[in-house]
């Protein structure tokens, strides 16, 4: 600084608007002379554009700004000069509640204030079953989650918090959260956002973090399917269903069946380039007898199972010896019937239960970063040429998140094949 700084305008005050001016997106600040004692206003404000020691005398102590600033305690741009402290948000009247109760109101803006964490502001945010066992109340939410439903989106980085150094803002992202995505603002971590790739659009992108990590997560990791393996997966026109179809073909499995309750269902199904080699109509048709079958009596070693009770004998009854099956839900009840343990006895069984919300931070950024490097460069958009192969992002349908309600009735009504994304709407 080449002059004594006066009257307000302190050097904390050029620090901000020169790293303002360094931001990725535009500078739109300026100076304000509310004192009128600046005599060329457009001279300072060229010279914090370019970065340049400001010969300031007298000047004002107000400017304004539509990016966020930095404080000078920190490298990071965490400041909240000009920004709201609140927000509009999805929220669920009486806390929990029939579809009724959803409605648009105001929340808390959250703060990036710890190392990792990261701001996004919302474009498109998926649909999940889970949100709506939430609004009912039967959803057990991590400690500390906000109660503002929503756990995948895909937006711009807004703010950064400390530490932060794989994205910036302005940057293009898609990724999880423990809750709040259906809001204008979402909080998570750097290491659980995906830079969004310029061939998938917003909305694509916003459907593929819960089902796509959800999916690798249950076969992979959990289910540990092996090439030349077998795997029946249950939903399998379902968000999770759809990524775990495509990733099980094209990771190498010999048999991948699959179920759906509709012919429409299963033919879209059919018409993916990773597409299930075997498809079963639940509704008329027994599974359990299409396995026996298919795999010449032996069985299958994965199963991915959604609906619980009702599927729970002809699933062990489909399970290979050393099979392992692995439950993500219980649509249909959680007390499975009077059953013999003999078969997970003598087939040497391993029944197991998986989700991804509750784990640790650790784990969900290890995931993702898995998905990054496995799965994502193979995403295609759900549009593209069935020569182009690929993994495939298909959404179902767009709603703006004013109709939240009648986005929440499909998919109760079990009726959809592929995501439900939502549009916030400033």
């Amino acid at each position: 600084m080449t002059a004594q700084l006066t009257r307000g305008f302190t050097r904390r005050h050029y620090w901000r608007f020169q790293r303002l001016s360094e931001g990725a997106r535009a500078w739109s600040g300026k100076l304000i002379d509310h004192d009128k004692r600046i005599t060329d206003v457009s001279a300072i404000n060229t010279s914090i554009a370019s970065r340049a020691s400001l010969p300031i005398q007298n000047a004002t102590r107000h400017f304004s700004s539509s990016a966020s600033a930095s404080s000078p305690s920190s490298t990071q741009n965490k400041s909240r000069v000009g920004m709201a402290d609140t927000m509009k948000a999805i929220l669920v009247k009486d806390g929990k509640g029939p579809i009724e109760n959803l409605y648009i109101g105001e929340a808390e803006r959250p703060k990036p204030t710890i190392k990792g964490q990261v701001v996004v502001k919302v474009k498109m945010f998926g649909l999940n079953r889970m949100d709506l066992i939430q609004r009912e109340g039967r959803y057990p939410v991590p400690p500390g989650t906000t109660p503002i439903l929503g756990v995948e989106f895909s937006g711009y980085i807004a703010e950064i918090g400390p530490e932060v150094d794989s994205v910036k803002v302005g940057d293009e992202v898609f990724g999880l959260a423990y809750g709040g995505a259906y809001a204008q603002y979402v909080m998570t971590y750097e290491h659980m956002v995906a830079k969004k790739p310029a061939h998938l659009s917003f909305a694509e992108a916003a459907g593929i973090p819960e089902v796509c990590l959800t999916a690798y997560q249950a076969l992979f990791l959990v289910g540990k399917l092996q090439k030349g393996e077998s795997v029946i997966i249950h939903a399998g026109a379902s968000g999770v269903g759809i990524a775990a179809n495509q990733m099980a073909r094209r990771f190498g499995a010999k048999h991948v069946i699959t179920t759906a309750g509709s012919v429409e269902k299963l033919d879209f199904l059919k018409s993916m380039p990773y597409a299930p080699t075997h498809t079963v109509n639940y509704k008329t048709e027994d599974f359990s007898e299409h396995v026996k079958k298919i795999t010449d009596g032996k069985g299958v070693d994965v199963i991915v199972d959604f609906i619980g009770k009702d599927y729970w004998d002809k699933n062990i009854d489909s399970l290979a010896r050393d099979g392992r099956m692995v439950h993500l839900a219980f649509m249909s009840g959680d007390k499975a019937p009077s059953f013999s343990i003999a078969p997970i006895l003598y087939k040497r069984l391993s029944i197991l239960g998986s989700t991804l919300r509750s784990r640790a931070l650790e784990y969900q950024s290890d995931l993702m970063v898995q998905f990054k490097n496995n799965s994502l460069p193979d995403m295609k958009s759900g549009d593209a040429p069935a020569a182009e192969g690929g993994l495939r992002v298909y959404v179902h349908n767009v709603y703006p998140w004013t109709e939240i309600q009648k986005a929440h009735r499909e998919m109760a009504e079990n009726k959809t094949s592929g995501k439900i994304v939502l549009e916030i709407l400033e």
